[in-house]
């Protein structure tokens, strides 16, 4: 019973809900959870009930929940200075500095951040610096951006557009025509069942080369991927994959942007997916794990080569007209340091590498030979479940039946929070990056109950 109607009937009289259905919620037809606390791997609702968060928020709270040092910092920052604009050169000590410790962590060849909001605000912000790039160059049709079918990106209407997954196209009149998309890197999604993984990157690249042919290399100018898919079904790539696509994109001079929106500062187990792959980016998109979602912030980082060019173009036409009014925020770039510092002495890039190596494993020992389980995948702090009608065949449930909504529910039931993926029967985790072995055993059997209950 609800402790606290009134705030319930606010809610659902005042507050739209992103990604959510509007008219049931308004109705009081859907479930109403308000979070009131958290620690470690654990939140509280109002009626007390205790979760393990198996997500992470959304796959952002890599710290986990309740650091004292991060609200510390945060509030520190706040007494001394709540805000100043980074424009026209000012800085404060907390942005110049977290900019140094993201470079200090990052792949090698990056020079300079940019800080944003979030995810979507900061691949803008990588779209427009790739255009202004291009036109410093001289190249003015070479604007078109690449980017893959089940990719997320963002929800703007640049962002929306790259990212490739219906829901955030229908009714919004996106994509818009300059975003191409082409194949996921999704083996177990592979058109032909007889394709090795190694025959799978051959067709991934013979579809990317296809679509440069087609719209013509001079007219396109980047590629966006994330290094492992995120909300399209936490997909890990193929081996080779990433070494095929880059040589391709090198070939007709075509900027790569890595997202490392989800798979920054821990997740894989090393501090960016870059580095876990062998990607050499030109760009960097960074959130989420940046601050651990305690204060909201994103980052462009940008490589020399797009550096060197971008400086040109200041010389010759002034200052770059981009900006946001929460630059480098001074509170979230406090709560930045505090994170990373924090990342550093608890040491959760290496535990994420085990124990999510660990959650995979036993994941997979426990539900991969269930009848309706397609496939358990993952890599570091990132795991999924794909759950089919016939394993055999690899024929899908009908998606009417919403058979990953209903297992989630049933894990809900059992205090563990995953997430139901979009465009597929596909259960995701992401815990924070301080996930223990046993709390992984919780996550394993509860999951294996609830896969029970609704599957048999």
């Amino acid at each position: 019973m609800l402790k606290n109607d009134t705030l319930d009937q606010w809610d659902r009289a005042h507050f739209l809900h992103p990604s959510t259905h509007l008219a049931q919620h308004a109705r009081g037809e859907s479930p109403n959870r308000i979070i009131t606390g958290g620690s470690g791997v654990f939140i509280e609702d109002r009626d007390g009930n205790r979760l393990l968060d198996a997500f992470a928020g959304l796959y952002c709270v890599n710290a986990g929940y309740g650091r004292p040092e991060i609200a510390e910092a945060i509030a520190a920052q706040a007494r001394e200075l709540a805000y100043y604009h980074a424009y026209v050169g000012h800085g404060t000590e907390a942005s110049i500095t977290l900019a140094r410790m993201v470079l200090e962590r990052a792949p090698k060849g990056m020079s300079k951040v940019y800080f944003g909001l979030g995810g979507s605000d900061a691949n803008e912000t990588n779209i427009k610096l790739v255009w202004y790039y291009n036109n410093v160059l001289g190249r003015q049709d070479k604007k078109k951006i690449i980017s893959r079918w089940r990719g997320y990106h963002g929800s703007g209407l640049v962002t929306g557009s790259l990212t490739g997954l219906k829901l955030f196209h229908d009714k919004f009149d996106l994509p818009l025509a300059c975003i191409l998309h082409t194949e996921a890197p999704f083996h177990y999604r592979r058109p032909d069942l007889a394709m090795s993984e190694a025959d799978f990157v051959g067709y991934c690249a013979e579809e990317l080369e296809k679509l440069i042919a087609r719209e013509d290399a001079d007219t396109i100018a980047a590629f966006i991927g994330e290094p492992v898919l995120g909300t399209g079904g936490i997909v890990p790539p193929p081996p080779g994959y990433w070494e095929a696509i880059q040589k391709i994109l090198k070939r007709h001079d075509i900027l790569l942007i890595a997202d490392e929106v989800v798979t920054g500062f821990g997740r894989l187990g090393t501090m960016f997916g870059s580095d876990h792959y062998g990607i050499a980016p030109d760009i960097i998109t960074i959130a989420k794990g940046l601050t651990s979602a305690y204060a909201p912030l994103s980052g462009s980082i940008v490589g020399d080569r797009v550096w060197k060019v971008l400086e040109r173009g200041t010389d010759a036409f002034g200052p770059i007209g981009h900006g946001w009014t929460y630059s480098a925020h001074p509170i979230g770039a406090a709560a930045g340091i505090a994170n990373l510092k924090l990342i550093d002495s608890l040491g959760l890039v290496d535990n994420a590498r085990t124990v999510g190596a660990y959650l995979n494993r036993t994941m997979a020992a426990t539900l991969s030979d269930h009848a309706h389980v397609g496939e358990v995948r993952g890599d570091g702090m990132l795991c999924a479940v794909e759950f089919v009608e016939d394993r055999d065949n690899r024929v899908f449930f009908d998606p009417a039946r919403k058979i990953g909504p209903a297992v989630a529910a049933a894990l809900l039931k059992r205090g563990v929070i995953a997430r139901a993926m979009p465009q597929g029967d596909i259960l995701g985790f992401a815990p924070p990056l301080c996930l223990t072995r046993a709390e992984a055993d919780t996550i394993v059997a509860a999951t294996a109950d609830a896969v029970a209950e609704v599957l048999g």
